[in-house]
């Protein structure tokens, strides 16, 4: 594993200068597999990162968990099963934690399930094979979240019809290797590190759902 041009880019949004950017590293969406977070710890140290975990496997790792995140810069989510993720982080209280970390201005990000839990839901593969919608996520943002856009043929085609029949509010959808930036609850732009790739506004008009292709910045 190796951090690209998307994490440097939340590591510039946290403002850090002059000493090494604190980023906590969550893999709870893959059952904080010890694998998965030997290589992403292998991956953030290359890198110059001050790196910590937060586990919830078999037990927290730490007693405070609001009070650990917000000795951060950035905390970056690993993907999996976001809906697994979401259950646990609400057994353990850390849906209210990441709540106060963003509010005080930890930069928050992520991958796959690690992009969609920020948002009001999206589509997910974590109840088996067959993509389903999940609607519960931490709703941060008051849009819905298309992952894999490019890249799982399923995806758009359901993102569209649930946001279409109602079953989730208008939202991005990001081609792999694009992703979108907040500040608060709004959207600000559309970056990537990869040529081609783009990210989307998907929102019912009508009776039609439309989609449209956002202009999407080019990272070094």
């Amino acid at each position: 594993m190796a951090f690209t041009a998307l994490t440097e880019y939340a590591i510039e949004l946290s403002g850090t200068s002059g000493r090494a950017p604190r980023v906590c590293l969550l893999a709870t969406a893959m059952g904080d597999d010890r694998a998965t977070l030997h290589h992403l710890t292998e991956a953030a140290e290359q890198r110059g990162f001050a790196t910590s975990h937060l586990v919830l496997f078999p037990m927290p790792n730490v007693d405070d968990v609001t009070a650990h995140l917000l000795e951060h810069d950035v905390v970056w989510v690993f993907g999996g099963s976001v809906a697994g993720l979401l259950a646990m982080w609400r057994l353990h209280g850390v849906d209210d934690a990441m709540r106060t970390a963003w509010e005080a201005g930890v930069v928050l990000t992520g991958v796959s399930a690690g992009s969609i839990c920020w948002h009001a839901g999206g589509t997910t593969d974590s109840f088996g094979p067959e993509l389903r919608p999940v609607t519960d996520g931490l709703g941060l943002v008051p849009f819905s979240n298309g992952v894999h856009y490019d890249t799982e043929e399923r995806r758009r085609p359901l993102f569209q019809r649930l946001i279409g029949d109602g079953t989730l509010p208008a939202g991005y959808a990001t081609d792999d290797g694009v992703g979108v930036v907040y500040r608060g609850t709004g959207f600000v732009e559309a970056v990537g590190e990869t040529d081609g790739a783009a990210a989307y506004f998907v929102e019912k008009v009508g009776d039609a759902v439309l989609e449209t292709r956002l202009d999407t910045r080019r990272l070094p």
